[in-house]
């Protein structure tokens, strides 16, 4: 079971007893949002990618952010091509709603988008549709053996911006 592999992975930390369990589904980021009682940027997806070959590469990014097509060729070199539900599966070992950068089935590069680091926790999946764990943004990078983080994403720096105007207007 995929949640069993992932709470494997995390006791290299002893971090398995920080991942939760729902009753109710979290599979995508606004359930798992309303599940955990979360802002949806808050959760950190794990986007599935056509590598240069046969390969994957996962991107995680804050939940309001959308991949940005240019900026994601710019980054990696070739379009970014989203793979199909069994891809995913055979790739990660995980099931979509429940896909997340741990524990996974293959040796995947793993990249992070810098739209998480406003966030000094994000709550990841944790290999079923009904799992997360808190973490921070550092505690990521490392439990996913990330390659590094990178900006292919869009969408959520308005979100900022609006936060910002917001914060000075009310001072």
């Amino acid at each position: 079971m995929s949640i069993e592999r992932v709470k494997g992975h995390f006791k290299k930390w002893g971090r398995e007893k920080d991942v939760m369990e729902f009753e109710s589904l979290s599979a995508t980021v606004e359930q798992a949002a309303e599940t955990i009682g979360v802002i949806p940027a808050q959760i950190a997806k794990t986007l599935s990618f056509r590598g240069d070959g046969d390969e994957a590469i996962l991107v995680v990014a804050a939940g309001d952010a959308k991949i940005d097509n240019k900026k994601f060729r710019n980054t990696f070199g070739f379009k970014a091509r989203m793979l199909s539900a069994d891809e995913v599966l055979e790739q990660t070992g995980h099931a979509v709603g429940g896909v997340c950068p741990f524990g996974l089935a293959n040796d995947l590069d793993v990249f992070l988008d810098q739209s998480m680091k406003r966030f000094d926790t994000l709550f990841p999946a944790c290999g079923s549709s009904n799992s997360a764990i808190e973490l921070t943004p550092a505690e990521i990078e490392e439990y996913s053996n990330a390659k590094g983080w990178v900006d292919v994403c869009k969408g959520w720096e308005d979100e900022v911006i609006i936060e910002r105007a917001t914060e000075t207007i009310t001072k």
